[in-house]
């Protein structure tokens, strides 16, 4: 075959593909996806220019974020509609394209909504869901936060294979035989989330408060999860415990019923003091504290009588368990210089030793041998 020949096939078939492309009307096509196109940046001119104004003069606040999540995938999903409709022009691509085609878009699609909703709801926290937290509790809001990322995982999961007419049939029959696999592999994960959605529904304890475990650990909890909790420590040490572990243990909430705390400080007086005197200088000393809660007031009672001692118990509260170590603190410092200034003794244990020599040794080493007493005290 000489080369005139091998050009002339050449060209006879571009020719016809050219001829082929030409039957699909590709500049219909074109002129309808940039129009498609001409309307998304329009679309996205409007967000920009009214809704979001719109949105910002309103005192609700769901509907800044609302516009904030829907403005680009709206746009893009208007642009992509416009390939689909292109696609489905007469003639249709050829088989298998046709269909392949508009299942990819739909896919591109489904992704767009599915990435951008998964990224929302991940970046949902305190400071930007704050109008949220104010009607609802903060576990409440971390558990639904973490129950509707799992949903919309498995959610956009059967939605890309309905797009793609995957028979779920077959799927849904293996299900019992998948679910009895699942469970045996990971009884631990299941067990730790069970146990989430129950501490959910009891309402044990919520973000915020400090809680004590019956293993000792104490802290504030910082975050309830589907599978486990963690709490925050006073060494700021973060402490992560399994879910299936807190909603079988014993726990303390000393947040709840009412998020007070109340401190309870013994001091025992010499028995000789004036008791009034003591009760009106520990009042004071209380009234004192503005860190102290207002209500309940403080109280004072005499406890027992001691082996030295009449023992009295001050009863203040504080408005948060963490500040219990920091007020102990500061009231025995108060109450130690407050009796100081009004002479109230403190007593502490006393103890003589009085030292003598023996007879004999008296004689031989000194005839008139002294007797010593040694006074020690110690201050318990």
């Amino acid at each position: 075959m000489d080369f005139d020949t091998l050009l002339q096939i050449v060209k006879t078939q571009v020719s016809y593909s050219l001829h082929e492309f030409n039957g699909y009307h590709l500049d219909q096509r074109f002129y309808l996806i940039l129009t498609y196109g001409i309307l998304a940046v329009v679309i996205d001119l409007i967000f920009d220019r009214l809704f979001h104004r719109i949105a910002r003069r309103t005192h609700w606040q769901a509907d800044d974020r609302l516009v904030q999540i829907v403005h680009r995938p709206v746009c893009w999903t208007f642009f992509l509609l416009g390939l689909i409709h292109a696609i489905r022009l007469n003639p249709l691509p050829p088989s298998p394209w046709d269909l392949i085609l508009p299942n990819i878009v739909k896919t591109l699609i489904l992704m767009i909504w599915w990435i951008s909703l998964i990224r929302e709801i991940t970046a949902m926290n305190e400071t930007n869901m704050g109008w949220v937290l104010d009607k609802m509790d903060k576990t409440h809001f971390y558990m639904i936060k973490n129950i509707s990322r799992i949903a919309l995982l498995f959610t956009g999961i059967l939605w890309g294979l309905v797009i793609w007419k995957v028979n779920l049939t077959p799927l849904f029959a293996s299900a019992g035989i998948i679910g009895i696999a699942i469970a045996l592999a990971a009884k631990d994960t299941l067990a730790n989330f069970f146990g989430g959605i129950a501490l959910f529904v009891d309402a044990a304890y919520k973000v915020g408060d400090y809680i004590i475990l019956e293993s000792g650990e104490r802290g504030e909890v910082v975050e309830v999860g589907i599978r486990s909790t963690k709490i925050k420590t006073r060494d700021d040490i973060l402490i992560t415990i399994p879910n299936s572990i807190m909603s079988t243990t014993k726990i303390i909430n000393q947040s709840a019923p009412e998020p007070r705390y109340r401190i309870r400080l013994d001091v025992g007086v010499a028995y000789g003091s004036d008791l009034r005197l003591v009760e009106k200088t520990l009042l004071a000393v209380a009234e004192q504290n503005h860190a102290l809660a207002e209500k309940p007031l403080p109280r004072v009672r005499v406890r027992s009588f001691g082996d030295s001692a009449i023992n009295f118990q001050l009863l203040v509260w504080v408005q948060d368990p963490r500040h219990r170590g920091r007020e102990t603190h500061n009231l025995l410092k108060m109450i130690h210089s407050a009796f100081q200034e009004r002479k109230i003794e403190i007593p502490f244990p006393k103890r003589d030793i009085s030292l003598q020599a023996k007879e004999n040794d008296q004689k031989s080493t000194n005839p008139v041998a002294p007797k010593s007493s040694i006074t020690e005290e110690k201050v318990p």
